[in-house]
């Protein structure tokens, strides 16, 4: 599925910081024929949907429409970001309850209209989310999926080129598990253009050792909180992560992104979803990598499964 094949059909929920962020990101990219806007504010949604319009002149052809869930049933994809931000001093799991019942009822909603679109979730806390929208909308859990830790790898990368000055496009970095504090930075397979982390670094004259991790593994987990507590809330990288993948299932790339979907039979984990790395193309998550961790990091990506299955286990109570 690729725009240049055929019509692609991008539906967005949501038009907060997040929502619009992405909304731009893809009017930017032009990878979809069709972007369909849809937010409780319909003068909202209007508004936005002008002023993306107003600059289509510099970028080339789009449909940029408004609607509500009746026109989902010929979406390709549905990129839901509604929910409540996260607020100063909020863990992501702290929206739990409420974002949970907001998305659920979204997917209801989009699931009745009668198409069958890839749904892509960008509410927080996104794995519980991505978990309740996979049950809402009986879908094949390849289908549903969360932005999960796209956003944090990107940020592990960008941590790991700006302390080794090099490209953050030649930086090789993931982070798995929960998009939150108990996320997994895989320090076992960093690499620069294939060069490990720690040879490249030494062959820099330049240490990456515990006080370096420990520094990295902070500034990782804590962006979000930083910058909420700088500017209200984060928008544009989550926005253009949305893109990332978006643009890996209209292309059919066969991406390897650490999205989140369901991990139930991988890593030993449970009934639970979160973010492993996966193989994304049109048929949104093709296949979840059993890559292998060294143990401190496996055990550290089943204590995050863990965390968040107990956490479901309250949202069912």
């Amino acid at each position: 599925m690729t725009t240049q094949d055929r019509r692609v059909k991008v539906a967005v929920v949501g038009l907060g910081k997040v929502g619009c962020a992405f909304a731009y990101a893809m009017t930017i990219r032009r990878l979809a024929t069709d972007l369909l806007l849809l937010d409780i504010d319909r003068r909202r949604a209007e508004g936005e949907a002008m002023d993306l319009r107003h600059g289509l002149p510099l970028v080339g052809p789009m449909n940029i429409a408004v609607g509500g869930p009746e026109d989902c049933a010929d979406a390709d994809i549905v990129v839901i970001t509604a929910g409540a931000a996260q607020k100063p001093g909020q863990t992501r799991l702290e929206l739990m309850k409420t974002n949970a019942a907001a998305v659920a009822g979204i997917v209801e909603r989009i699931t009745a209209a009668g198409g069958r679109p890839l749904l892509l979730l960008a509410t927080n806390p996104v794995d519980i989310v991505t978990h309740v929208a996979l049950r809402a909308s009986n879908l094949p859990p390849g289908q549903v999926l969360g932005s999960g830790t796209v956003l944090d790898s990107s940020r592990f990368r960008s941590l790991l080129a700006e302390h080794c000055r090099v490209d953050p496009r030649n930086v090789h970095a993931h982070v798995l598990g929960e998009h939150g504090d108990s996320e997994v930075l895989l320090w076992s397979r960093c690499n620069i253009s294939g060069i490990p982390l720690e040879l490249f670094c030494e062959e820099r004259g330049m240490g990456c050792g515990a006080a370096f991790r420990e520094a990295t593994q902070e500034g990782v987990t804590r962006a979000a909180y930083d910058i909420i507590d700088r500017k209200g809330s984060t928008a544009y990288a989550i926005g253009l992560s949305l893109c990332r993948i978006v643009e890996a299932v209209v292309r059919d790339q066969k991406s390897v992104l650490t999205v989140s979907t369901l991990a139930e039979g991988h890593y030993g984990l449970a009934d639970v979803c979160l973010s492993m790395p996966c193989v994304v193309g049109a048929g949104g998550v093709e296949q979840i990598l059993d890559a292998p961790l060294d143990p401190g990091e496996l055990e550290a990506l089943r204590r995050s499964g863990a965390i968040l299955r107990g956490h479901l286990d309250d949202l069912a109570r």
